[in-house]
């Protein structure tokens, strides 16, 4: 089986406060230990060095929690640690995530010297009234500057994240969000409704959110603006212009390989036998930094079979343009004679539309894709 590209998730898990939306694995914080929980980030790569298997990271990606809470020393040093550990692709895609409570001019200047060459900047709206319902930290003032100061910065590379079906939000105020976002120029805008997930405030206290219909409106219509104004969909949420897809996002939805470090991080890893690993590290990150003789894995398991098809339909069918057979069997290593009767049933629903051997949702099988998944997975 041949391996799939490779690209490296660093997770820094904390944040100024934590929004009530949040499920991430992310802890508020008014002191981050930065120092020693770089060091330990390393170490965690050094003993994972073995399943990179001699492979180049094509994209690297530093999540949160707010990355950009760290100082840019502190991001100096875990860059350079890891240039110094793992073969990185010459037309490496770095990104960095950054909220506008916590970047300053100086800040992304550090950050791009660094090595960082993707801003992926948490807008999630432009309404002043709309970021204190969120909880977030930032107001629109601020939104606009971090995207001026990332450009000063020297980034061309950009992505705003937007959230749509706020709290009481109506059509023309998730419009002039969009629009807001759009007149800022990034070449990517990652634009997806707010969910209600467990284990959150808003869960606990659910807020009024749009009715159905409404959130059917905004969708249909910040679509067509969207499209109008040159952001290609390639993914349900991602929209980019120019060529500025996220090269580390596709590789997840394309079922490529990543190697997660930090507290809660995740792997996924192909072997050359066909077997897929997964991995995640320990999740609290006083745990996560003294890990003791267990080390920093909190557990791992092999694929089943019949996973590994549910996973890889879970993914790409996500992409606008889906996969191909060809793509299948070289990712998972299986034959594509078993998809044959869920395939054939898909699309004689018009769930799914077949060309060749590529095949790709509908946009209704794009509306119900839990559904459309659903047919792949184990009972």
């Amino acid at each position: 089986m041949l391996l799939p590209p490779l690209g490296l998730y660093v997770h820094l898990p904390w944040c100024e406060r934590k929004c009530p939306y949040c499920d991430f694995n992310s802890h508020e914080t008014s002191i981050v230990p930065e120092q020693r929980y770089i060091d330990v980030l390393l170490q965690d790569l050094r003993e994972d060095l073995p399943l990179l298997q001699g492979r180049t990271v094509d994209t690297l990606f530093i999540g949160g929690g707010t990355p950009s809470l760290f100082s840019a020393s502190s991001v100096e040093k875990l860059l350079q640690g890891i240039k110094n550990l793992v073969p990185l692709s010459a037309t490496l895609e770095s990104t960095m995530e950054a909220n506008p409570g916590s970047a300053d001019a100086e800040k992304f200047c550090s950050f791009r010297e660094a090595g960082v060459n993707r801003l992926s900047i948490g807008i999630q709206s432009f309404d002043d009234a709309l970021l204190q319902s969120l909880g977030r930290v930032h107001n629109s003032d601020q939104a606009h500057a971090a995207i001026e100061h990332a450009r000063d910065a020297g980034f061309t590379n950009i992505n705003l994240d937007l959230m749509h079906g706020l709290p009481e939000q109506t059509l023309e105020t998730a419009e002039k969000d969009l629009q807001c976002a759009i007149a800022s120029g990034p070449g990517h805008l990652s634009w997806y409704q707010l969910t209600i997930e467990p284990n959150t405030v808003f869960h606990k206290r659910p807020p009024a959110l749009p009715v159905e219909d409404l959130l059917a409106d905004i969708q249909q219509h910040g679509e067509q603006l969207l499209a109008a104004t040159g952001y290609a969909q390639y993914e349900v949420s991602a929209y980019s212009r120019g060529g500025f897809n996220c090269q580390h996002n596709r590789n997840y939805w394309s079922f490529g390989d990543y190697l997660g470090i930090g507290a809660g991080a995740h792997s996924k890893i192909s072997f050359a036998d066909g077997h897929i690993e997964r991995y995640a590290k320990r999740r609290q990150p006083e745990e996560y930094m003294s890990p003791g003789a267990g080390g920093f894995v909190a557990s791992t398991r092999t694929l089943e079979l019949n996973e590994v098809v549910g996973e890889f339909m879970m993914n790409a069918l996500r992409l606008n343009d889906g996969f191909t057979l060809q793509q299948f069997g070289a990712r998972t290593g299986l034959s594509c004679e078993q998809l044959e009767p869920q395939l054939e049933s898909l699309c004689r629903r018009e769930l799914l539309q077949r060309d060749g051997d590529a095949i790709c949702a509908t946009g209704i099988g794009r509306r119900f894709l839990d559904s459309v998944v659903s047919e792949f997975l184990p009972d």
